[in-house]
């Protein structure tokens, strides 16, 4: 089903022409929900805590847990104390909760269980963001908080807009769910206040950002055995642009046997990631290995990356969590203020 989907939105399949009349009904319904926000018909809840959101316009994977720890770091840099909420997508979550570092995937969702093991920042998930942030801000003290997508959960207000885009496939057909990816037009990148083009060229007002490997390191937990670059592999990859990965792996030299693509959020079991290594070393992304720690073998690998942005951006968006801070302490006052009057 995947495989289809992919020829539809990216490859030019005739049968986009068939599902154009139901983009046309997600139109008009998607327009229609963001019109009862922009008349508070809906409201939308502003916090006290900068929220900065990191989210897409396609659907699919684009790089945005990368763009999430980078900003994460970032932050910290800088001397804030960030925290993360997500929605926590594939996992049944009742209310919010609190991911803790040995969350498992099947508890909180598999980025989510990658973003703390990987950086420990606070992190709550659920399906109502604004309760997410409010026990963040309540439980961890955060004074600023990102969102891991969620750039058209209209409920909560957002300070800044950071939009990543895949490089490589961009806006696919350019037509909104199901002819194309698109959750929202072309048009939506205007009002963004950061648009990042992950593995590609960027265009004027646009920042482009890099995966820069950063190791092979094992799946399995204090495994002993050291990795051998030069041995043939089956690479996996569970992701939204599963090729993307096979074919950086190919352009580090690393010599790859067979590779096999899953569906991005996919759940693994021992059995099944066995019968695809067929006896050799396997090696997959990061957001993959978190999903197959408890039954991971000593010769299955992931390569970690870390994404790499310009200190131009890193300029422009303190600058501008910095005057957004600013705003909030003086509508703080005036608030104060009044209520003194």
């Amino acid at each position: 089903m995947q495989s289809l989907v992919n020829k539809i939105w990216y490859q030019g399949h005739p049968l986009r022409w068939l599902l154009l009349p139901f983009s046309l009904l997600f139109a008009l319904i998607t327009t229609f929900r963001r019109s009862l926000f922009r008349l508070g018909i809906k409201s939308q809840t502003q916090l006290p805590v900068p929220i900065i959101i990191v989210g897409n316009i396609t659907v699919g994977g684009s790089g945005k847990t990368p763009t999430v720890i980078y900003l994460i770091e970032l932050l910290r840099h800088h001397g804030f104390n960030p925290g993360v909420i997500s929605r926590g997508y594939g996992a049944d979550i009742q209310g919010v909760k609190v991911v803790s570092p040995d969350a498992t995937p099947k508890d909180v969702g598999d980025e989510p269980a990658m973003i703390v093991a990987r950086t420990g920042v606070p992190m709550v998930v659920g399906s109502k963001r604004v309760d997410t942030a409010n026990k963040l801000i309540s439980e961890f003290g955060v004074d600023v908080i990102i969102s891991d997508d969620g750039l058209q959960h209209y409920a909560l207000g957002r300070d800044i807009e950071l939009v990543v885009i895949d490089g490589q496939r961009q806006l696919g057909n350019g037509y909104l769910l199901p002819a194309g990816p698109l959750r929202e037009g072309a048009w939506r990148l205007n009002q963004a206040d950061f648009v990042v083009v992950n593995g590609g060229p960027a265009t004027q007002g646009q920042f482009e950002m890099q995966l820069v490997p950063c190791g092979v390191l094992p799946v399995k937990p204090h495994s002993v055995l050291e990795f051998d670059a030069n041995q043939d592999l089956v690479a996996m990859a569970g992701i939204g642009n599963p090729e993307r990965f096979f074919d950086a792996l190919r352009q580090q030299g690393y010599q790859i046997a067979l590779t096999h693509a899953f569906d991005d959020h996919q759940a693994y079991d021992k059995t099944q990631l066995s019968d695809v290594a067929i006896g050799r070393p396997l090696l997959m992304t990061e957001k993959d290995a978190v999903k197959c720690r408890d039954f991971a073998q000593e010769n299955w690998w992931y390569l970690a990356v870390d994404a790499k942005l310009s200190p131009t951006f890193d300029e422009q968006l303190m600058s501008r969590l910095r005057a957004v801070i600013a705003a909030k302490n003086e509508a703080d006052c005036n608030n104060r203020r009044k209520l003194k009057e």
